[in-house]
């Protein structure tokens, strides 16, 4: 795809952005930039690309368009904004970095991944099988840096092993992956995507324009993914934590699988495999589907799976004081994602959770405590909401809170020997925080400042 002298608009300048302007400035564009954040909000982001040929609109998307030939968006930009309606008015293409990305390099190694939970770990996962394999490997898309820079920076046998979200998947076109996964459907993003149906059509995308010569992983428990099989043309790979199936990655015998159509390849005992929790052995499932798939080397997935810690914000231990637990999982956005998190630890619970509402629903949230969380504290813009619902279901130890700080606090405080405490909050962070990152990072500082109070 040429894009020299071409004139493109880039709506939002986050990383991804950032990527997409270095990338688009070494292939000839023109480029135009536009933010709702000022340039003091952006000053940062702004220094990594300020001697380049660029024209910014800074604090507003009123940005004449008589003259763009293509509109790059950052994926989280939803798609009711007048000025991405006038580009349609206009017959103006609106597409995000993964789309592009595919256009400019369409014979890449693009090994896609998605789902509502677990897609970050098994990206991660991925890319440690490869690296250590001896490809030269990016691991980019939703995680990391954005996908163009690498992708124009690159070799032709590179492997990119992307992350993408449905916010991504949305606005592709003619994406194709040598591999697509998804690893789970549940309601998410309903506040964006305005529809379950519409999220599901979004992640549909990854495998939409593969044919017979691509393969496409889907799992075998999910009963939306199940049901998926007849719209797919490529190679279809299962996996499933539940059952033997005939031929894809599976649990036999407390060893993760392979099973070829001819013979069955032992990979791993379960029980050596360091991440927590059945969500987990889902995500090794399908990384594993991936790497046989990709001729990967038994042996080496193999000890990739013994060391592997798994990813920042996601069931990650910070501390142990007095004798309780302290567990990051900040990445659980979403009330499956808390719920696996949930099912994952062994011994009893003091939960802090809340944070923007998605438009999700918290019954199966609350009703997965069982006998398992003996407390919850409350935060954020769902606090009541959550409350509300687990009042519902007989639930009452109940606490609310305002700040991380005092959720640490309180939580410390109604912990007993033996008990984890465990930030997964069911839903996103942007009501406190810019990312769930720096809400992971905000707990672990206050859970280090009360070490130091208690034990200093």
């Amino acid at each position: 795809m040429d894009l020299k002298n071409k004139n493109i608009l880039i709506l939002g300048l986050g990383i991804s952005g950032i990527s997409t302007v270095k990338a688009l400035n070494k292939l000839g564009a023109k480029i135009t930039i536009s933010d709702l954040k000022d340039e003091k909000e952006l000053e940062e982001n702004i220094s990594e690309i300020k001697n380049l040929n660029i024209e910014l609109y800074l604090g507003t998307n009123d940005v004449p368009l008589n003259n763009i030939d293509l509109i790059i968006k950052s994926p989280g930009i939803p798609l009711n904004l007048d000025i991405i309606k006038e580009a349609e008015q206009k017959g103006i293409e609106v597409i995000t970095d993964l789309e592009l990305a595919y256009r400019i390099s369409p014979n890449s190694n693009f090994i896609a991944i998605t789902g509502t939970n677990g897609k970050t770990t098994t990206t991660t996962l991925v890319g440690e099988f490869f690296k250590k394999a001896g490809f030269h490997t990016h691991v980019a898309g939703n995680i990391g840096v954005g996908i163009l820079w690498d992708v124009v920076s690159s070799s032709k046998d590179d492997i990119f092993v992307v992350e993408t979200s449905s916010f991504q998947l949305e606005n592709t076109v003619k994406f194709n992956p040598k591999i697509s996964l998804i690893l789970n459907i549940t309601p998410d993003h309903l506040n964006w995507h305005k529809t379950l149906d519409n999220y599901i059509n979004a992640k549909k995308k990854i495998f939409v324009n593969q044919t017979e010569d691509e393969y496409t992983i889907l799992n075998y428990d999910d009963p939306l993914l199940k049901n998926l099989g007849e719209e797919i043309k490529s190679h279809l790979i299962w996996f499933s934590v539940d059952n033997e199936i005939s031929k894809g990655a599976y649990i036999k015998n407390g060893y993760i699988v392979i099973d070829d159509g001819n013979e069955v390849h032992n990979i791993i005992r379960t029980e050596e495999i360091k991440i927590l929790g059945k969500h987990n052995l889902e995500n090794v499932l399908a990384s594993v589907a991936i790497g046989w798939i990709m001729g990967l080397d038994i042996k080496i997935m193999n000890e990739v799976l013994k060391t592997f810690p798994g990813v920042e914000h996601r069931i990650e231990y910070v501390d142990t004081i007095n004798g309780v637990k302290f567990y990051n999982d900040s990445k659980g956005t979403n009330p499956e994602a808390s719920i696996k998190a949930i099912e994952a630890l062994k011994s009893s619970i003091i939960l802090i959770a809340g944070g923007q509402d998605k438009g999700s629903e918290f019954d199966n949230f609350i009703l997965s405590f069982k006998y398992k969380v003996k407390s919850v504290v409350l935060l954020g813009e769902t606090k009541e909401k959550i409350k509300n619902t687990a009042i519902k279901y007989g639930f009452n130890n109940i606490y609310i809170v305002n700040t991380m700080e005092e959720a640490v606090n309180k939580s410390y405080e109604l912990a007993s020997t033996g008990d984890n405490i465990l930030l997964s909050p069911a839903c996103a962070s942007w009501d406190m925080y810019s990312s769930f990152e720096m809400r992971g990072n905000d707990f672990k500082n206050y859970v280090y400042d009360l070490r130091e109070e208690k034990n200093g």
